[in-house]
């Protein structure tokens, strides 16, 4: 076993064990209404563990506030990588991603933080 995939495995442990649920909505765009003039959109939700905070002063930059949230999941739970277009729902409440940052371990994602905003 290579050490990606044994920290795969222990993120993912330790995200179901530890984190709450959350539903990572991926949206895709579809064609062009001329008529509408409207892109439809088709929405897939996968539910999966992960551990939500609150971003540190550290964090704040330009694009990210002190309101903002830090949410971690495990990318082995996953079966794409989560996008800006994508949105999260906690608590029937809908998040907007502002930013994707994956953790890496031999070119292999280990985990995502996504940074969420209301």
């Amino acid at each position: 076993m290579s050490i990606s995939s044994a920290l795969r495995k222990a993120a993912s442990k330790a995200l179901k064990k530890l984190g709450g649920d959350v539903t990572i909505r991926r949206i895709t765009t579809g064609s062009y209404d001329t008529a509408t003039g409207t892109i439809s959109e088709t929405t897939s939700d996968t539910t999966v563990k992960g551990f939500l905070e609150q971003v540190n002063q550290r964090e704040e930059n330009d694009l990210i506030q002190d309101t903002d949230q830090r949410l971690t999941i495990a990318a082995s739970d996953l079966s794409f990588t989560p996008t800006t277009t994508d949105k999260v729902v906690i608590s029937s409440q809908v998040f907007q991603v502002l930013r994707v940052q994956k953790e890496e371990q031999n070119n292999i994602a280990v985990t995502f933080t996504l940074f969420l905003r209301k």
